[in-house]
């Protein structure tokens, strides 16, 4: 018990260097003076609010005998009551290195997996994510071998807390993920399909965002079939974090999407029908219901005007503009569907640039009942600024403009990997190199450098796991 004995060693070591006896101490810490006399004497562990106590009696900092405790932790009988609150504070102070070491120590005795797990889940939904990372890898090791529901939840969450602004690491995340989202309840699966969309989206992976629009779209009709027919929620049923028709309707837009970006408009539009005719099948009438089926009608009155639009109509051009000039929270992305049709049927929409000036680049990222997750807008964003520089050499031939947007393009693209946005960019550049100036070629080259950083680091990881 050397470790242990350390903090006592110090405390008393403090103590006599202070001349400063138990019962003064005990006054300075709060700490009972029978209390602190067993815990000097070895025969009571330390609680952390006890530990906490000395350590400010001591003038020291919080986190000072941090290592020393783990120790203390495992030297008395195993107490939870002691680990979990060191656990958290750890995870509050951002001491990550100890949670680690007392994660890996508790799971030699593998009975204590569920109880990591409630913590994990704990430290999940309280934002502190890093250290929730490190007992939900943990509990996954430990049940690796399981097909359990908690081995998927883990997976859940791990990508979860993966996913950022780099489009490539978030597509690894979701290619391992994918595994285990049918080992999930249908309440958190329906989500894991959701988020799973998004990911594959970014990255242009638009048959795999189909295949799982449609999954979804069966989990969630299936469901709310049962639930139409049940007169009241069974109890300990686990809720979805949105209501079912949700789900369904989101499918659908998830679908027409798919078939947008694959250039299908008619089969797009076959689906607007289907999202934006809620009200005549939701069978809930609250207001919640009443916004999201409102919401679903909007995007297909504005979807539908796109698809005519990229299909060829090019006079619903006005009309679709002054649509979605009173959807504020989606005017940039209908602008940039706008640039890509006037490249497509060598439009001028310069007025429609200028009117909605503002919002570009996009600056809200809410709708009604949600959030664009930063990265969809940045990626969104970069697509928008190469479609925008084709749009400046082909009608006004301004290429000092068009340069620096591809420039500016392709920095993005850098900054969240995208590995479609990159090579877009760097070609349009390659194309009009000779109408770049000398500094807009230094900017380039500096770029260029770090494509092939991302793609030097993309090959090791490709190496490490072979």
């Amino acid at each position: 018990m050397g470790s242990v004995n350390s903090i006592r060693e110090k405390l008393m070591q403090h103590m006599q260097s202070n001349h400063i006896i138990h019962s003064q101490f005990a006054d300075i810490s709060g700490i009972n003076s029978g209390t602190l006399s067993r815990i000097l004497q070895g025969n009571k562990p330390i609680s952390m609010r006890q530990l906490i106590a000395i350590t400010a009696g001591m003038g020291l900092p919080e986190d000072y005998f941090f290592e020393d405790y783990i120790e203390e932790c495992f030297s008395f009988l195993i107490s939870i009551r002691r680990i979990r609150p060191f656990i958290f504070r750890c995870a509050e102070l951002d001491r990550l290195e100890y949670v680690e070491q007392i994660v890996n120590r508790l799971l030699e005795d593998l009975s204590y997996v569920s109880v990591l797990f409630d913590m994990a889940e704990e430290l999940f939904s309280n934002n502190r994510r890093l250290a929730a990372r490190i007992l939900y890898k943990g509990v996954s090791e430990a049940e690796k071998y399981q097909h359990s529901e908690r081995l998927a939840l883990c997976q859940y969450r791990l990508f979860l807390i993966e996913l950022g602004d780099d489009l490539e690491e978030n597509l690894r995340a979701a290619t391992q993920f994918e595994l285990y989202v049918n080992r999930l309840d249908e309440a958190d699966q329906l989500e894991a399909l959701k988020q799973l969309m998004h990911v594959f989206g970014m990255v242009h992976k638009w048959p795999k965002v189909d295949a799982l629009a449609k999954e979804m779209h069966r989990i969630a009709t299936i469901q709310y079939e049962l639930q139409c027919r049940s007169e009241r929620i069974e109890e300990g049923q686990k809720l979805t974090e949105r209501p079912l028709y949700y789900y369904i309707l989101y499918a659908y837009l998830a679908r027409a999407t798919a078939s947008e970006e694959c250039g299908d408009y008619n089969r797009a539009l076959t689906f607007v029908d289907l999202y934006a005719n809620g009200e005549s099948w939701v069978q809930e009438k609250d207001e919640e219901a009443s916004q999201i089926v409102g919401q679903f009608a909007e995007w297909g009155v504005a979807n539908t005007y796109l698809y005519r639009l990229m299909s060829g109509e090019v006079e619903v051009l006005n009309e679709y503009a002054d649509y979605i000039a009173s959807q504020e929270d989606e005017i940039f992305i209908a602008v940039r569907h706008i640039v890509q049709a006037a490249n497509l049927y060598g439009l001028n929409v310069d007025s429609i640039l200028e009117r909605f000036a503002a919002y570009i680049p996009y600056q809200s990222d809410k709708t009604e009942f949600g959030e664009y997750k930063p990265a969809i807008l940045k990626e969104s964003y970069a697509q928008f600024l190469s479609d925008l520089a084709v749009y400046r050499f082909n009608q006004s031939k301004d290429t000092i403009t068009a340069i620096k947007l591809v420039l500016e393009g392709l920095n993005i693209s850098i900054t969240i990997n995208s590995g479609k946005n990159i090579i877009t960019c760097m070609t349009l550049f390659e194309q009009y190199r000779d109408c770049a100036d000398l500094e807009a070629k230094e900017k380039y080259k500096k770029l260029s450098s770090e494509v092939q950083r991302l793609n030097a680091k993309k090959s090791v990881v490709l190496l490490d796991s072979m």
